[in-house]
C-alpha cells in the first residue's frame, strides 16, 4: 500500500490500552525515580534511618502510657499492649507514609511533567518506595521486639506479604485523589496532615477491634484500614488475634471502591496536570 492509500484508523479506548501498556514501558522510569527518592530521603542526614523508627516508637510510648496505664485498654490475649501497638502501628505507618509522599509527588516533579511524556500514575508509586523502605526498617525492628518478649510469630506469617500488597492498595487509594486534588487545589497540603493524624485515633491501632462491641464492628469496617491492621496482627501475633472475616471483607470492598474511584479521577484529570502545574 502507498502512502497515498494509507488509512488512520481511529479505535474507541485505544488511548486507554496504550496507557496502561506505557506504564509497563516506563518501569525502567519507575525505578529510577523511586530510587532517587530513597537516596534523597536519606543521604545526607543526621538521624537518617533511624528516623524510620524513632517515629513509630515515640508513638507507641504514647499510645502504651495514655491509653495502656492511664486509660487501661486492653490487649488481646497474653499479648503485651505495647506489642500490639507495634503491631498495628506498622501497617498504620506504611499508610500514612505512601499517602505523605504520594501527595507531593506531582508538585515535586513539575518540571519533568511539563516538559515530558509519562504515565503520571509513575510519579504516585514511585515515592510509595521511600515508604516500604521504612516499612523494612520497622518490620526487621518488630521481629526483634518480639524475641526480646519470647513470642514468635505462628504459621499465619507466610500470609504477611499478602497483607502488605493489600496495605499498599488501600495506601494507593487515598493517595492517588489526594495527589491529583492537591495539584488543583493547594491548600490540601495543609489538611492531609490533619487527616493522618485523625485517622490514627479512629482506626484500631492503640486498641484491638475485638473490643468493639459486636453490632458496632461491622459498621466500624468501613474504615479500610480496620481490616489491614487486624490481618496484621492476626498474621504476628501466633493466634492471639482473629480475623472477623465480615468486616475484613468489607474492609476490602470499601478499599477497592476508593481505589477504582480515585483511579478514575486520577485520569480524568491528568490531561490537565501540565497546565495546572
Amino acid at each position: 500500500m502507498s502512502d497515498s492509500e494509507r488509512v488512520l484508523v481511529i479505535e474507541a479506548g485505544s488511548a486507554q490500552r496504550h496507557y496502561w501498556a506505557d506504564l509497563w514501558r516506563y518501569r525502567e522510569l519507575f525505578a529510577v525515580l523511586a530510587w532517587r527518592d530513597v537516596v534523597v530521603r536519606y543521604k545526607q542526614t543526621v538521624v537518617g534511618i533511624v528516623w524510620a523508627i524513632l517515629r513509630p516508637l515515640i508513638t507507641i510510648a504514647i499510645f502504651t502510657v495514655v491509653f495502656g496505664m492511664l486509660a487501661k485498654l486492653p490487649s488481646e490475649g497474653k499479648t503485651p499492649y505495647s506489642l500490639l501497638v507495634f503491631v498495628g502501628m506498622l501497617p498504620w505507618f506504611l499508610f500514612s507514609n505512601v499517602v505523605s509522599e504520594a501527595s507531593n509527588s506531582l508538585i515535586g516533579n513539575a518540571s519533568l511533567i511539563s516538559k515530558v511524556y509519562f504515565p503520571r500514575l509513575v510519579l504516585p508509586a514511585a515515592s510509595s518506595a521511600v515508604a516500604l523502605v521504612d516499612f523494612g526498617v520497622n518490620l526487621i525492628f518488630l521481629f526483634g521486639i518480639m524475641a526480646w518478649y519470647g513470642i514468635s510469630p505462628g504459621i499465619h506469617v507466610v500470609l504477611l506479604p499478602l497483607f502488605v500488597c493489600i496495605a499498599i492498595f488501600v495506601s494507593l487509594g487515598p493517595a492517588l485523589l489526594i495527589t491529583a486534588l492537591n495539584l488543583k487545589y493547594r491548600d490540601f497540603r495543609y489538611i492531609v496532615p490533619f487527616g493522618l493524624q485523625l485517622g490514627l485515633y479512629v482506626s484500631p491501632v492503640g486498641f484491638a477491634s475485638s473490643a468493639l462491641p459486636e453490632n458496632w464492628r461491622i459498621w466500624y469496617s468501613l474504615n479500610p484500614m480496620v481490616s489491614v491492621i487486624d490481618g496484621f496482627r492476626w498474621c504476628l501475633l501466633a493466634g492471639e488475634s482473629q480475623l472477623y472475616l465480615p468486616g475484613f471483607f468489607l474492609s476490602l470492598a470499601v478499599g477497592a471502591f476508593i481505589f477504582c474511584f480515585s483511579l478514575l479521577y486520577f485520569r480524568r484529570t491528568e490531561k490537565s496536570f501540565a497546565d495546572l502545574i
